[in-house]
């Protein structure tokens, strides 16, 4: 057994060694390889790799997936009129350069988010502080998220960090405004209310104006046109009366003594106080109309 604790110890020494100079790239690693002490190699693809056992050359792993950083409570961005808004990001990076990252940051990412934040916080008061609220909230709200990625893309890129992405998920009143906003907010809306129903009345005045004076010009010129036709029916009427009623005279007189009869004589208690050799009664002293021969 003595003899053969000797051997035991080399081979496990050996294999020490031998496992010191073999290392594994995963898929979500980016290896930095270390020749005593200075990068010698970077390594993003994965697989099986050797190197010299320690201390001649080490490996430092670097997470080169896509990281989030959000932000655990809202920023605090005044406006151009400075009003005070909370707004609530997220932001998406990676390694780009693992080499220029560990120089810039070690094996640190939590060094490097910090830096991130503080440069998206510039940013977003760079594109914040020169628009208004309506203009943060609603109408330009793409516009500063493309104007904060590019700033920050721009300023990451030396750092070895590629941002890929950057988003404002919520922006909120700070408490001490909310309520004059909404207050401010309501009276614009009422006041908008009031001028459109403003003129909605005066547009309703004018249409029925309009409608009433074309009546009027409607009854107008179709009262002058009955009257009108009624003329000339009363005109064609008399000449025909007077055309008929001259071939006959007698029976004209006979026919308007008989209307004369049914007016005098419609009503049930109508009396009449006429002598009876008045015109009135001639058809009916005689046949002809003539009056009788007086005694």
């Amino acid at each position: 057994m003595q003899r053969f604790f000797p051997a035991l110890v080399g081979l496990v020494i050996v294999l020490a060694i031998l496992s010191s100079c073999v290392f594994v790239v995963r898929e979500r690693d980016a290896v930095l390889v270390f020749t005593l002490g200075e990068v010698r190699n970077t390594i993003t693809e994965p697989g099986l790799y050797f190197k010299f056992p320690p201390p001649f050359e080490n490996v430092v792993r670097l997470d080169k997936r896509l990281q989030t950083i959000e932000t655990n409570d809202p920023e605090r961005i005044q406006t151009a009129e400075k009003k005070n808004l909370l707004i609530d990001s997220f932001v998406k990076w990676r390694i780009a350069d693992p080499r220029l990252f560990y120089v810039t940051f070690g094996a640190n990412d939590r060094a490097a988010v910090e830096r991130l934040q503080a440069q998206i916080r510039d940013a977003l008061n760079a594109s914040v502080n020169v628009r208004t609220v309506k203009e943060v909230v609603s109408n330009e709200r793409d516009t500063i998220m493309r104007e904060v990625l590019t700033t920050v893309e721009a300023r990451a890129k030396p750092l070895g960090v590629q941002v890929l992405d950057v988003r404002l998920r919520r922006i909120d009143f700070a408490p001490e405004i909310s309520e004059s906003v909404y207050r401010r907010m309501e009276a614009e809306r009422k006041q908008e209310a009031n001028r459109l129903r403003a003129t909605g009345a005066a547009d309703s005045e004018r249409i029925r104006a309009q409608a009433d004076r074309q009546r009027q010009e409607l009854l107008a010129k179709a009262y002058a046109q009955a009257q009108g036709i009624k003329g000339q029916g009363d005109a064609t009427a008399a000449a025909l009366y007077s055309e008929a009623y001259g071939k006959n005279p007698e029976f004209y007189g006979l026919y308007k003594s008989l209307e004369g009869y049914r007016a005098a004589f419609s009503g049930s208690n109508d009396t009449l106080v006429l002598s009876p050799k008045s015109d009135f009664f001639k058809f009916w002293n005689s046949p002809d109309g003539a009056k009788p021969a007086t005694p």
